[in-house]
């Protein structure tokens, strides 16, 4: 028998199978539900798998185009209650993040703030709090802090997450996967890369080390420094753009590129988002757009916009998440979201043991937290 990709993601994600075994013993999740929101593949299985060992009761959705069949089957097969199926329906999304909200979970796993913003309109009282895994949800959740008043821990506010999943993997697996789904060349290349936090740095780094000329663009002149000073072209927003053979997005914003843009772009320019939410790139906006003729889909998640002039615009996932996407969507390494999902679940515990209380709301992960999944991955890459 062959075992299958989520067999090899477990066999590697070497912390978490180390927290599971503790979790066996100590189960800090008796007689709690877990809620969860977040992108269904390989490595999440087995995140969700460690928090059921530690005695959780899972209520599981994923995120908008990323759940992965796959996944779904084996955490059903595992016990878990998963809610929905793959999707690019917002409104069909949102009914499954009601459903997960309707078993009222004592704890909440957010990846966006989808579910802790919807719990707030219709509050239960024995929530205990939760983590949020992005800069997104982030942004989204911080007016709320006076409506939440729960620990929630922001895993993407640890040190840990931004240089080992958003620099080094997110600018990995973006290269990985425009590979993978175009099959085009990066050599020599004009790249936009719109954002340059922990996962725009990632990006640009790495599409300059498949030798493409990069470009930066960040609404803040101090980042935008900082780019240049890190030796990318940082010219004026619409130069950029004008140049570009492909453009990236990891802003976290929206309307990033709209149907304005349109008389900008560069023919044969290809388009993609690396953000959380596919509301960066305003797909809808292009493929209506007066000026767009004719649209071309093809298999592997692309779309090809034809222009009256002449030119056409490719669009990788219509705007979704690409290195999520697309053929065989493996997203980032094994290790770096062993490493961010080893936090999660430390993080979890410490909610669930009252360990951290409502001073703690929407705030990143503890430095002792920190300290310890550290340890935890140097101890084991260099045992004795």
């Amino acid at each position: 028998m062959v075992s299958t990709r989520i067999d090899w993601v477990r066999e590697h994600c070497r912390l978490l199978r180390g927290i599971a075994a503790e979790f066996g013993r100590t189960r800090p999740f008796d007689g709690l539900t877990v809620g969860t929101g977040i992108h269904l593949e390989a490595k999440t299985v087995a995140l969700l798998l460690t928090l059921r060992d530690g005695g959780a009761r899972l209520i599981s959705t994923g995120n908008l185009n990323t759940t992965q069949p796959d996944a779904v089957d084996r955490l059903r097969a595992e016990g878990v209650t998963v809610i929905g199926a793959p999707t690019k329906d917002g409104e069909v999304h949102a009914g499954y993040l009601g459903e997960v909200l309707a078993a009222e979970p004592d704890l909440i796993l957010d990846n966006g703030g989808d579910l802790l913003a919807r719990y707030l309109e219709r509050p239960y009282p024995h929530l205990l709090g939760g983590t949020e895994e992005t800069t997104s949800g982030r942004m989204r959740l911080e007016p709320l802090r006076g409506q939440l008043r729960r620990p929630i821990l922001v895993i993407n506010d640890s040190p840990i997450k931004q240089f080992a999943e958003n620099e080094h993997a997110v600018g990995q697996s973006t290269v990985e996967s425009f590979l993978r789904m175009t099959n085009r060349v990066t050599n020599g290349e004009q790249v936009t890369v719109f954002g340059y936090g922990a996962c725009g740095r990632g990006v640009a780094a790495n599409f300059r080390g498949a030798y493409a000329r990069v470009s930066v663009v960040d609404v803040d002149p101090v980042t935008r420094l900082r780019a240049h000073l890190d030796g990318f072209s940082t010219p004026p927003r619409d130069t950029a753009v004008a140049d570009a053979d492909i453009i990236v997005t990891v802003t976290g914003a929206r309307d990033v590129l709209t149907a304005a843009d349109l008389p900008l772009l560069r023919d044969g320019v290809i388009l993609a988002n690396a953000g959380h939410f596919p509301a960066e790139i305003d797909a809808a906006g292009l493929i209506g757009a007066a000026g767009v003729t004719g649209t071309t889909e093809y298999a592997d998640d692309l779309l090809t916009l034809a222009l009256r002039d002449g030119r056409r615009v490719h669009l990788l996932a219509r705007g979704h998440m690409f290195n999520l996407a697309g053929p065989r969507p493996l997203g980032n390494s094994i290790e770096s979201m062993d490493l961010g999902f080893a936090l999660q679940a430390r993080c979890l515990e410490a909610v669930a043991r009252r360990s951290v209380d409502a001073t703690s709301c929407v705030v990143p992960v503890p430095g002792t937290i920190d300290a310890a999944v550290a340890r935890g991955y140097l101890d084991r890459k260099y045992p004795g």
